[in-house]
């Protein structure tokens, strides 16, 4: 039994620290929503009144944020030096695990600052979705040093069934926001050839199956269909209802994007991706599952 930390407890944290302590291990969690905490406790888990109470004697921390500017407050703290953040509380032994996707620039910086005091920080972003979370089945894609990830391996096993070690620090988050670049693309462009099939008289569930068969079957349109009603288990089924956020799809395309731009890379259509999700952002979807696209496509629509 590992003594755990565990910090942010939304859509994909909460059933990750659940996992945990389902399989034996003792987890003290901690969210700013009270009320996400409640579950966990009512499994096992210990609630905690703040992150500093969160770190008291644990072996491993773990973090579930929404984005590098949360990573970097609970870290590092107000101060340059981060002398501010939990890095300056934390004992030298304690493994942290961050599975937040946030920019490979963030990652590097709380790693160096972790690794000034003698932590051990892990970036280890998942990909999944909540069904994922829920089961037990992400993807971790770590970066950070060799023996940080030999430590990392069992509790990620618990919570993940595909594990990659991609390299250095912030090397989880850059194959991470390509697998999201990638995935923005192919939700859109299921959607659009939807939209696109049905405008033209075809049954959705029919032409689904039929690209499913051929050589358009992909992740988006195989096992997250966005048309309602032609998976019953995929949110587009619940009027788009939990999931992974249109806010959050957006944030990340948008890493892509920043990410290019920082390595002079060619990303035509992760920025059309991006541009896509924005606009549908900005129609008030952001809470929405992100293949709540399909919406998009059928602007106008009674029963879009």
């Amino acid at each position: 039994m590992t003594s755990i930390g565990f910090i942010g407890l939304g859509n994909m944290g909460g059933p990750m620290a659940l996992n945990l302590v389902k399989a034996g291990h003792a987890v003290r969690v901690f969210d700013l929503v009270e009320s996400a905490m409640n579950e966990l406790v009512e499994a096992g888990a210990t609630r905690a009144a703040s992150p500093g109470e969160v770190v008291e004697g644990v072996e491993v921390l773990i973090s579930m944020l929404p984005a590098g500017q949360h990573v970097r407050k609970l870290y590092l703290g107000d101060k340059e030096d981060g002398a501010g953040g939990l890095l300056a509380t934390l004992d030298p032994s304690v493994l942290v695990i961050d599975a937040s996707t946030i920019a490979p620039d963030d990652a590097r910086l709380v790693a160096r600052h972790a690794a000034e005091r003698g932590i051990t920080f892990m970036d280890a972003p998942v990909s999944g979705g909540v069904g994922g979370a829920r089961a037990g089945t992400l993807s971790f894609i770590v970066g950070g040093e060799a023996d940080g990830y030999a430590r990392a391996e069992p509790l990620l096993e618990v919570m993940g069934k595909n594990l990659f070690h991609a390299g250095p620090a912030g090397s989880g988050q850059v194959a991470k926001i390509c697998n999201n670049m990638l995935l923005g693309i192919l939700m859109s462009g299921t959607a659009e050839a939807l939209a696109l099939g049905v405008k033209n008289g075809l049954d959705p569930a029919v032409l689904s199956e039929v690209m499913k068969q051929s050589s358009g079957g992909n992740w988006a349109l195989n096992v997250y269909n966005p048309w309602p009603g032609v998976m019953e288990a995929a949110p587009a089924s619940n009027d788009y209802q939990g999931g992974f956020l249109v806010d959050l799809m957006t944030k990340d395309l948008g890493l892509a994007w920043e990410m290019a731009l920082g390595s002079k890379s060619a990303v035509p259509m992760g920025s059309q991706a991006r541009n896509l999700f924005v606009q549908h952002a900005a129609q008030g979807a952001g809470r929405l599952d992100f293949s709540s696209i399909q919406r998009f496509y059928r602007c106008g629509e009674a029963d879009a």
